[in-house]
């Protein structure tokens, strides 16, 4: 019992030391950890005031990059000023001297006025003195003079207009007895074709006046490509509604018309598309042409002409001659012709292929040399047409003798197609001529690739072929083209010679 008591009081003691040993070790962990803790926090603290002072110095270095390229660029901007005022310091100086030799130029003109008004003045008073000393010669005044000249060119012209009624009123006694013959008569009777004059503008409708903005495009560049693809003149005025396209050549105006409408139509009007629609519309009106042609040979009942002779027919249609449709004379004159054969016996077939052929040269005198009677009788022989046919074709003018019947009698029908009250304007074909003469001196230049007389034949737009020709010799073309017009032709007011140069460069991405 006694062993047990100490067993347990051993034990006991040995806890209580344990405990307390384990106390002091636990005390002695503790202050351990919060001298660590300590450390740390006091790293922390250094290393958040090294992290401060690097922030701090890179944003100081950033601001000082950026101050630095902010001066940079304002030392070129500076700089850049600087040239700029040297510039216009150069240039007031250049302007400087300009007026300064503008000044000596107005101070020459001066003093050339001043000289050519002391020469009149001389002049003048030399031109009073001979005045005066042919006066005391001839012994009349110059109000008796004038009075005298008049009364003797009076006698002159009232002589040579007697001669001249007396003349032409044999001659038209004559053509009056040939027309009065009943044949002509019966013919002109049993032929009724209407007379329509051919004028130089066509319209066009409008959906709403809003298209002519569409039409006339930013700048005007749309009107400017449609003007030049198609070489008419585009009005485009307060007329509600309204486009006026203004040419003297039909085929120029049908094709701005349809390729006009079609523009209209599609919505999508820009210089490309302009170019594009025209140069469609111009094969369109090729296959027109000559469909025109087939029904024409079809209404006069003809067989065995030739294609080239049809395709050349159908072109009649956009011809005048003093402003009747040279096609509709054709068919006129064929009828009249075959009328006139049936009356007296003639080969009504032959007299009417004649007819219809006899122009057929005014389709091409614009682009050969020789009178529309001999192109047309050449173009006939070389379509195979018979010797008859070109023979009369040749003759209807009589450039050539008749040798057939058929062929006075297609001679007669043409006369009588282009006699007929209302079916021709003589000065509209002079107009339209004069306006084929100023296009044809353009074109006659080597670098000219095209040119259009508009504005009713007050400006001629030339447009020439880039690779032939420098800006710098623009001018000069202008002015020797307005020199031959001056020279060769006669005509009111002045021409405007607006000469066009454009570049173009084209590739396809594949």
């Amino acid at each position: 019992m006694l062993y047990v008591v100490a067993f347990l009081a051993g034990v006991i003691i040995s806890a209580i030391v344990g405990f307390v040993i384990f106390n002091g070790k636990l005390k002695i962990s503790r202050l351990k950890f919060d001298e660590e803790v300590e450390k740390i926090r006091v790293q922390f603290e250094k290393d958040k005031e090294t992290l401060k002072k690097t922030m701090e110095i890179e944003i100081k270095e950033k601001i000082l990059a950026e101050r630095n390229k902010l001066n940079e660029e304002l030392k070129e901007q500076r700089k850049q000023q600087a040239e700029f005022e040297k510039f216009l310091n150069r240039r007031d100086e250049k302007l400087g001297k300009k007026e300064e030799e503008l000044n000596q130029k107005q101070n020459e003109l001066n003093n050339i006025e001043k000289r050519l008004k002391n020469k009149k003045q001389q002049l003048d008073e030399t031109l009073a003195k001979q005045v005066s000393e042919l006066q005391r010669i001839a012994g009349l005044s110059i109000e008796e003079a004038k009075k005298t000249l008049i009364e003797k060119i009076e006698k002159e012209a009232k002589l040579d207009a007697i001669k001249f009624v007396k003349k032409y009123e044999e001659e038209a006694n004559k053509v009056a007895e040939k027309q009065a013959r009943k044949i002509i008569t019966l013919a002109i009777q049993r032929c009724a074709a209407e007379v329509v004059a051919e004028n130089s503008v066509t319209t066009v409708s409008l959906q709403s006046d809003d298209m002519k903005g569409r039409i006339i495009g930013r700048e005007g560049r749309n009107i400017r490509e449609f003007e030049k693809c198609t070489g008419v003149d585009l009005i485009i005025d307060d007329t509600p509604e309204v486009v006026i396209i203004s040419s003297f050549d039909s085929i120029r105006r049908e094709v701005a018309r349809l390729a006009l409408e079609k523009l209209l139509v599609d919505g999508r009007i820009h210089p490309a598309r302009i170019e594009e629609i025209v140069e469609k519309t111009k094969k369109e009106l090729g296959k027109t042409i000559i469909e025109t042609g087939e029904a024409a040979v079809l209404e006069i009942g003809l067989h065995g002409i030739s294609e080239e002779i049809i395709k050349y027919l159908g072109k009649l249609k956009y011809r005048t001659s003093y402003s009747q449709n040279v096609l509709q004379h054709s068919i006129e004159v064929a009828n009249l012709a075959g009328l006139m054969a049936a009356e007296i016996g003639a080969n009504v077939q032959l007299a009417k292929r004649i007819g219809l052929l006899h122009d057929i040269g005014k389709a091409l005198d614009q682009e050969n040399e020789g009178t529309h009677a001999l192109l047309g009788a050449e173009l006939a022989k070389k379509c195979g047409e018979s010797e008859v046919v070109v023979h009369a074709i040749a003759a209807h003018h009589g450039e050539v003798a008749f040798k057939t019947v058929e062929g006075v009698l297609v001679a007669a029908a043409d006369a009588i197609s282009a006699a007929r009250p209302g079916a021709r304007k003589e000065n509209v074909e002079t107009y339209l001529k004069r306006l084929e003469q100023l296009e044809q001196i353009a074109k006659n230049y080597e670098a000219v690739e095209s040119a259009y007389a508009i504005q009713a034949g007050r400006e001629v737009r030339v447009i020439v072929k880039p690779e032939n020709i420098d800006d710098s010799k623009m001018e000069v073309l202008a002015r020797d083209i307005a020199k031959e017009v001056e020279e060769k032709l006669e005509y009111p007011g002045q021409i405007k010679i607006t000469v066009i140069r454009e570049s173009r460069a084209v590739n396809y991405a594949k």
